[in-house]
């Protein structure tokens, strides 16, 4: 192959794959229950339940401080109403569609990590679109400096964390 071509297209083309198909599937639907502050249920119009695992987020465990609160807030944002989910191709271990969820233009992940009630889970971070990563970064920057939420105490515990300390 002429060298233009591998330097040049071939890395081009890969990158426009990869944009692409960050959220390959789209749900719609309406919110009929809210597990915690990262896990929501949708039925779609065909009256398929889809349960959600929210990207680049991780909230806190419902047995951690903030648990209740989290879950609270995204019922407040979502339940009972139409949502999009700009889901990956992904399903996580407990068989969930992973994805961005969007209500009224607004997304939920982003602001679950901007109130104070989720991290930004680092550990998917390629699994994310730059501007997302960069986002929800700072985000919690701003939740970290300004003390909300979860962030009024001294050294919250990471979801993670909790979870492994559990096991």
């Amino acid at each position: 192959m002429h060298w233009p071509f591998r330097r040049y297209i071939l890395p081009a083309i890969a990158l426009c794959v990869a944009s692409t198909t960050a959220y390959a599937n789209t749900l719609v639907g309406r919110v009929i229950g809210v597990t915690d502050g990262d896990t929501l249920t949708l039925l779609d119009d065909q009256f398929i339940q889809h349960k959600v695992r929210l990207s680049g987020i991780d909230a806190p465990e419902k047995s951690q401080p903030f648990g209740s609160v989290s879950r609270q807030h995204l019922a407040l944002l979502t339940f009972g109403r139409q949502v999009i989910v700009e889901a990956t191709t992904k399903r996580d271990r407990y068989k969930r569609t992973v994805g961005k969820v969007l209500v009224g233009g607004v997304d939920a992940n982003l602001a679950q990590i901007d109130a104070g009630f989720a991290w930004h889970y680092r550990e998917y971070v390629r699994e994310q679109p730059p501007a997302d990563r960069e986002r929800y970064a700072a985000a919690e920057q701003s939740a970290r400096a300004h003390h909300r939420g979860l962030w009024r105490q001294a050294r919250p515990t990471p979801p993670w964390t909790h979870r492994k300390a559990r096991r």
